[in-house]
């Protein structure tokens, strides 16, 4: 970041709060360079990133900020290679379900005695803290939530007279077959078959039944999981409702597609709803609930948390990571990218019970599952179970076959 206070700049500033007797004082006078690894990709989130980074300037004016922005599929190689160097960064940005590979190579250091005298920690449920910890021992700071859900254009449906979204599987399979016409470049779901799409698959799994791990061990329910990524494929292979492109689809193809009216339904979170609206005209725009399996309805509710990695500045770290939780920078992240805040208490802010929009996250609160928190299911999914659905796209495997190198890949894993 540009424009940090000089060190001169910084020890008038103690000098003068020394002379008012300022509370401020220790702050002032003891520069600190902090450094932060993340991986936010939008505008709207790295524009949210400059808003909160300033207000925390502001606030700490001793405190330099060293953001590094780290693409979210390298975040894990790259944690891990600095665990490895002994050259962890100061903070960084916990996904829930990183928690337990960051663990387990000790990446993270334990919070307790931090929120222990913590005056806002009362403003979480307990269940906030699920994420990022282990034996009730906290290793980072819900920072907001991800609610997935799904988006949909209200203009398309409209045009081809469709009531409303679809509430189960089957339901949005055959909406998602009568808004697609390749002659207009229109396909009925932005698939995201590319990096990061592996959690919609697992999500998939769990929605039509099988689970992937119980009590840490492979769990995966061959019948069920077959059922479940033979329909995925299908969308593509068969049906053909999503864009040509979707094997190389990530984040950024899926809302561009959406965007531009390439797609008409795409599921992601209600991170993006801030870029979503942004961009679209309030007639164009809804999202509902993601819809119901034959066994569940599936729907992650995370929380993203930050954490400290390293102890040579920890006062300083801990005020970054705590800074999150407050009511202004909450709100002021909401504003931006429409993130939930992870506080109950800033949740029951009037701009997110009165906007319409988030009904749907809301309703999603009281069902939605966290992420598996069993070390190395988050590599797997993303480096070995994934791919295999891919190979079924591109034609060199069968869904069963896939399905099997899936279960022999997660039980090398887990073993």
């Amino acid at each position: 970041m540009n424009n940090y206070p000089t060190r001169r700049g910084i020890l008038q500033y103690g000098a003068a709060l020394a002379a008012l007797g300022a509370p401020g004082l220790a702050r002032a006078q003891s520069p600190v360079r902090l450094s932060y690894w993340h991986h936010f990709a939008s505008q709207s989130e790295q524009k949210g990133l400059r808003r909160l980074t300033e207000m925390f300037r502001a606030k700490y004016p001793n405190i330099s900020m060293a953001i590094e922005t780290i693409p979210n599929a390298e975040y894990l190689t790259k944690v891990t290679a600095s665990v490895v160097a002994n050259s962890r960064p100061d903070t960084c940005m916990v996904a829930a379900e990183r928690f337990a590979d960051m663990y387990a190579m000790k990446a993270l250091l334990d919070l307790s005695p931090e929120v222990a005298k913590w005056d806002r920690k009362a403003d979480f449920k307990p269940s906030a803290w699920k994420g990022a910890e282990r034996d009730g021992k906290p290793f980072g700071v819900p920072a907001y939530s991800f609610v997935n859900w799904m988006y949909y254009r209200k203009d398309f449906f409209e045009e081809a007279g469709l009531s409303g979204p679809p509430d189960t599987m089957q339901e949005f399979l055959e909406v998602c077959i009568k808004l697609t016409n390749p002659a207009k470049n229109r396909y009925g779901f932005g698939m995201r078959g590319g990096g990061g799409g592996h959690q919609y698959l697992m999500d998939l799994l769990i929605a039509y039944g099988s689970p992937i791990v119980s009590d840490g061990k492979p769990a995966i329910d061959r019948a069920k999981a077959i059922e479940a990524v033979r329909f995925f494929s299908d969308l593509y292979t068969k049906y053909k409702v999503v864009p040509p492109s979707a094997p190389n689809d990530s984040f950024r193809q899926i809302m561009e597609g959406f965007k531009t009216g390439q797609t008409a339904i795409i599921w992601h979170h209600t991170g993006s709803l801030a870029e979503l609206t942004a961009a679209l005209k309030p007639n164009q725009i809804g999202t509902t609930l993601r819809p119901k399996g034959p066994v569940l309805r599936a729907a992650r509710v995370d929380n993203l948390y930050n954490g400290v990695s390293n102890d040579r500045n920890r006062e300083a770290a801990w005020n970054w990571v705590s800074f999150w939780a407050e009511p202004d920078p909450a709100i002021a992240l909401l504003e931006e990218t429409g993130y939930f805040p992870a506080s109950f208490k800033v949740a029951q802010d009037p701009r997110i019970t009165g906007n319409p929009l988030y009904k749907p996250a809301i309703e999603t609160l009281s069902f939605g599952q966290n992420a598996i928190d069993t070390p190395g299911v988050e590599a797997w999914g993303q480096n070995q179970m994934f791919p295999e659905f891919q190979k079924i796209l591109v034609g060199s495997s069968t869904v069963e076959d896939a399905v099997d190198a899936m279960m022999r890949s997660l039980d090398k894993t887990l073993s």
